[in-house]
Order: C-alpha cells, then sequence, then structure tokens
C-alpha cells in the first residue's frame, strides 16, 4: 500500500516533479467560458488571456465530487492518500477536500494555510516523507506541524489584482496604491498580508532579501521559486540581485510559472520565493 500525495491546482509545484503527485483542478473563467486550470487552459494562455481581458477572470474551487474521484481512484488500487489545500482563509477548496474525505478511511487533508510555491514545499516534502515508510496518520500530523516552518516572501507589481479578488483588503491595498510602489506579502496565519512597500523593483527585491534574511533558509529542505506573466525576466532578476543567499548553498534553483488561479489573484509581474526557515520556532 503506498501513499499517494493530491495537491489541487494552486499548489505550484516546478514541472519535473509534478507527475508524482495527483493533481485536483480548480476553475478559472474568462466571462461565460469555463476553463479547467491546467487541463484545457496552459499557464501561457491563462495569461495571454490575463493581459487581453478587459476584465478580471473569476476562479472557482474544486468541488468534493472532483476530489472524491481521486480518492476512489486510490482505494481502487488499494493506496492511500494525503490532500495537501490551499490555505481555507483562501479558498473553500480544503472544505471541498474534507467533504468528500468523510467516505474514505484512507484519505487525510491536511490545509497548507498557505498559497502557491508555499503549499508546494510543504508537498515536496511530503513526499520525501511517504517515500520514507511515514505512515499516513503520523504524515498528516507532521506536515500540520511543519507547515508552520514555511516562509513565503513575493513581490508584487500592485495589489489591485489581490483586491479585485477579494484575497486582500481594499485598506491593505492602499499600500502599494502609489506610483512605483511594489509591494511585498506573505502568509500569515492562512492570510496574505502586506510586509512593506517600496518604490522601484530594485528596493522591492531588498525588502524580499532582508525577510528571507531574517527568517533564514533551511537548505536541507525544498526551496521553490516562482513568477507570474509571461516572462520569468523579473525572477532571473531577482535571482541574480540575491545571489548572497544562495551561493555555496545550492547548485540549482527551481523555478516554475504560477499556476492560472494564483496568477489571478497576483497579476502579472509577481516575484515568489518559499522556503522552510532555519530560524523557525520549533
Amino acid at each position: 500500500m503506498a501513499i499517494r500525495i493530491i495537491i489541487d491546482s494552486t499548489v505550484d509545484i516546478a514541472d519535473k516533479y509534478i507527475s508524482q503527485f495527483i493533481v485536483v483542478p480548480l476553475t478559472v473563467s474568462f466571462g461565460e467560458t469555463d476553463y479547467i486550470d491546467g487541463v484545457t487552459i496552459t499557464k501561457q494562455e491563462f495569461y495571454q488571456k490575463l493581459l487581453s481581458s478587459p476584465e478580471l477572470p473569476k476562479t472557482s474551487q474544486a468541488t468534493p465530487e472532483t476530489f472524491a474521484k481521486k480518492f476512489r481512484q486510490l482505494r481502487d488500487q488499494g493506496d492511500e492518500g494525503v490532500v495537501i489545500t490551499v490555505s481555507s482563509r483562501l479558498s473553500g477548496t480544503y472544505q471541498s477536500a474534507c467533504l468528500a474525505a468523510e467516505d474514505f478511511e484512507n484519505i487525510r487533508v491536511v490545509d497548507s494555510r498557505n498559497v502557491s510555491i508555499a503549499s508546494g514545499v510543504l508537498a515536496l516534502y511530503a513526499l520525501r516523507c511517504a517515500e520514507d515508510g511515514m505512515t499516513l496518520d503520523a504524515l498528516a500530523l507532521h506536515l500540520s506541524k511543519k507547515r508552520d516552518e514555511i516562509g513565503l516572501v513575493a513581490m508584487v507589481d500592485t495589489l489591485e489584482y489581490l483586491k479585485k479578488g477579494g484575497r486582500i483588503s481594499a485598506a491593505a491595498a492602499l499600500a502599494g496604491g502609489l506610483l512605483g510602489i511594489k509591494p511585498v506579502v506573505t502568509c500569515r496565519e492562512g492570510e496574505l498580508a502586506v510586509l512593506g512597500k517600496a518604490r522601484g523593483s530594485k528596493k522591492a527585491n531588498n525588502l524580499l532579501v532582508e525577510q528571507i534574511r531574517k527568517d533564514g533558509i533551511d537548505f536541507s529542505m525544498p526551496l521553490l521559486l516562482g513568477y507570474t506573466g509571461l516572462s520569468d525576466d523579473l525572477l532571473h532578476r531577482y535571482i541574480e540581485d540575491s545571489r548572497c543567499l544562495w551561493e555555496g548553498h545550492v547548485t540549482e534553483l527551481d523555478c516554475v510559472q504560477l499556476s492560472s488561479v494564483i496568477g489571478t489573484h497576483a497579476g502579472p509581474g509577481a516575484v515568489a520565493v518559499a522556503y522552510f526557515k532555519s530560524n523557525a520556532v520549533k
């Protein structure tokens, strides 16, 4: 009996690892047309539409039945599963997974209390634990503790997308309302929060570096970087500007274009880093 790791499509993972997970997709809609995230619309297609659409697309949580279909397949195979979802404070997807899991003894559901690549590093760690032979209940309990050690820092071009999508308050969005201001955001207790603001990308990059240095990075654990939009130029510029963080610790940085649902709320031009804190209180 194997333990499989199930994630929703907002849990961003580098492409080279995605085949090791079972993915439950959310839905993104442009006008009257619905697209299944990562299935009927690619990331490139999504960002092309986002840039040309006059209205912000809408996103819909994964349904209990979508999860149940994956759970039935696992049960029929004789396998078990741990589900890792986007924060329950940002989406109803966690509740959908819990409702579906009520009928399956072989499934456990974990709220990542985070989003995107931060949920992704937890999923990568879960995969490692499952491969090491951790039991189903032990793994779910362990992940519920380790999630508190994850750091997420992101620079967004504007907070307008997060405000329009209802993921951040209008008051918080004022932090990025001035011309040239680049907000730096994080996820605290499952909700998005503004860490600071800087005039221009260079100074915002410095804010990211400062926060990561404060937290410290446990380089023995998964580490992910991500970007939104059609180009990864901003991400590579950030990597170069913050090379002091990585030099001597890693030979390669895993990077990922963030999913359609995440891109809807972050907007194009975002750069993010997710890691396990070496200075976390354990």
